[in-house]
């Protein structure tokens, strides 16, 4: 279950998405040069959040995905992110795909929980399930950004036997600290890696007022440790070798999921 991941904290060029995916293949050259089996990419980080952009492109979401799915199979390796997908609603979904070195599409994963205080959910087609994924190092859960503060979602994937999951993320100040806290409180309470992937720069939302991403994406391990993490501000490629094993090792010590009483959680 040894497993060498890159994360490729990235400022996006809004609705630019041939831009965007010629700086994708450059972190994936790199990574693949550096023996990485997988590479995670932040939220929506091949065109950022233009609403007006994503609905008027709809009928191109396909090709871009196509080209992670080939950049995937040229360089062999594993590739995760939150990218558009058009849906049969006319709507576009906020996907995490993760796609094998074949380009085979191994998890798809619509956003569930549509991020209401950027109206999100106006312009976004929200999933309605969870997705597990089987690769050479076990099950992997795929969460995005928001998700981190609902952690039914985390536990849900430990209970399905994840030991990680990963997590493309947009988050701004003035929340770094809550994603920091956020982020180690999932890995800890599910005794499961967690890979988070920011972006850096910033972003208008129009009427919303601009952001700016404060990066900080990282590898957190089952205790909560940062095993690698980025800085607020600039570009990085960091990678990490970690064992999946860890989080096995961390639950047969501290037998947290064996330990839950599910019958006197009931609401009333």
């Amino acid at each position: 279950m040894n497993l060498t991941v890159s994360i490729a904290q990235m400022k996006v060029a809004v609705s630019r998405p041939d831009e965007n995916l010629e700086k994708t293949e450059t972190f994936i050259a790199e990574a693949a040069q550096r023996g990485s089996d997988l590479i995670c990419f932040p939220e929506m980080w091949t065109t950022g959040f233009d609403w007006n952009y994503l609905r008027q492109a709809s009928a191109e979401h396909e090709t871009y995905i196509e080209r992670v799915a080939g950049l995937a199979r040229r360089y062999g390796i594993w590739v995760n992110g939150s990218l558009p997908e058009s849906t049969i609603t006319g709507k576009v979904a906020n996907t995490s795909i993760l796609f094998d070195p074949s380009g085979t599409r191994a998890g798809v994963y619509r956003k569930t929980h549509l991020f209401s205080l950027l109206h999100e959910n106006d312009h976004l087609c929200a999933g309605n399930s969870l997705t597990t994924a089987e690769t050479p190092w076990g099950t992997v859960g795929l969460s995005i950004c928001y998700d981190i503060r609902f952690p039914e979602v985390f536990r849900s994937y430990a209970l399905r036997g994840a030991r990680m999951v990963l997590s493309p993320i947009a988050f701004p100040h003035p929340r770094l600290e809550h994603w920091r806290i956020l982020s180690r409180a999932r890995a800890i309470e599910n005794q499961m890696f967690l890979v988070g992937v920011n972006r850096v720069g910033g972003e208008d939302f129009g009427a919303n007022g601009p952001v700016t991403y404060f990066g900080n994406s990282a590898v957190i391990d089952p205790w909560g440790r940062a095993v690698v993490e980025a800085g607020d501000t600039e570009e990085e490629l960091l990678t990490a070798a970690i064992d999946l094993r860890q989080a096995d090792e961390v639950r047969s010590r501290m037998r947290v999921l064996e330990d839950r009483r599910p019958e006197v959680y009931q609401l009333d």
